[in-house]
């Protein structure tokens, strides 16, 4: 095995764990990550025979080719226990758009060396296509890969607060479950720190609820046997960057405290962390279970979100701006 072939990976996963330990939710961390693995997998398959690599790249085509199948299907599934709303169409549009581009790729790849005029245009077309498609899918691959990461990360035990962020509520009185699992996720990390913390759960009454989402947190974390004096109710948030600034307040007003944790959907940790950071409150992200099903489409849905803000958004169009030119360029 030659592992100068690996000196790539090597000083990405080094780069990454530095800017990782300086700052979970920065979104380098997501380039840094996908880079350590991409360099990692090529070192591999440099120092592989002719029939581990074909194998290699025979696992890894197949698995492309699946996955606009799988989230075309988890599109289905999301409609069926979910509803039309465009929120849960998104693994749907993903898996049409994704399957399209694959398609525009192989047209692309079949036109590209036609020298004719008309097979130049329809080289360009579906090289705008296909290029886009990659572009666009490179970019969520990495962001769901820290996604992932962040799930599984290792993660210290001894808290001064937990946070736990509302997500709805049933009949506007009961926690949904996509809430009840956060709750519980929050009651295994109370009773697992040697120096029990104080819990925060935090969420206002919207205009369909019978009482604020803190309240009907609290009633929950009682009734499993958790004591009233161990928590304290922010209830006046209507959005998560308000949870975090209010419960910023509480956790100030008591005193504050050194290690604090935010408890959220495990695909909703992220955001939540670059909110925390936004108004400087240094704390541990801790994801809750969420449904398979209901996954990918929430992901899909913190992407956009990350995206949305100026600066990623920027950043975005400029990498796709560059691909397009890239396009022309080769065309």
């Amino acid at each position: 095995m030659d592992l100068r072939l690996f000196i790539p990976a090597a000083v990405f996963w080094i780069v990454f764990s530095i800017a990782f330990g300086i700052d979970r939710s920065r979104y380098r961390n997501c380039v840094l990550l996908f880079g350590a693995l991409f360099f990692t997998l090529g070192g591999v398959i440099l120092n592989a025979n002719d029939v581990q690599t074909a194998m290699i790249l025979a696992v890894i085509v197949t698995a492309l080719l699946c996955v606009p199948v799988f989230l075309i299907w988890n599109g289905i599934v999301m409609i069926r226990r979910e509803g039309t709303a465009l929120a849960h169409l998104l693994s749907l549009f993903l898996g049409i758009g994704v399957g399209f581009g694959e398609i525009s790729t192989l047209l692309w790849a079949i036109t590209s060396p036609n020298t004719s005029a008309d097979g130049k245009i329809y080289a360009l077309v579906y090289g705008l296509i296909a290029f886009s498609v990659i572009y666009f899918s490179l970019s969520f691959l990495m962001f769901m890969i820290y996604c992932v990461f962040l799930m599984i990360i290792p993660r210290r035990r001894d808290f001064d607060y937990v946070i736990i962020l509302g997500a709805g509520l049933r009949d506007g009185l009961v926690p949904t479950k996509l809430l009840s699992d956060r709750i519980d996720k929050a009651i295994k990390v109370y009773r697992h720190d040697p120096t029990p913390p104080i819990l925060i759960p935090s969420g206002g009454q919207g205009n369909d609820e019978k009482v604020s989402e803190a309240q009907a947190m609290k009633t929950y974390m009682v009734e499993k046997g958790i004591s009233a004096d161990a928590i304290a109710m922010e209830d006046e948030s209507k959005t998560t960057y308000e949870n975090l600034i209010n419960s910023k307040k509480i956790i100030k007003e008591r005193g504050g405290g050194r290690y604090i944790a935010i408890v959220t959907s495990n695909y909703h940790v992220y955001r939540a962390l670059r909110y925390g950071r936004k108004i400087g409150l240094q704390c541990t992200g801790i994801g809750a279970h969420t449904a398979f099903y209901y996954w990918p489409s929430a992901v899909i849905r913190e992407y956009i979100a990350i995206h949305r803000e100026p600066k990623h958004l920027a950043i975005l169009a400029a990498g796709w701006i560059a691909t397009i030119l890239f396009v022309f360029y080769i065309a």
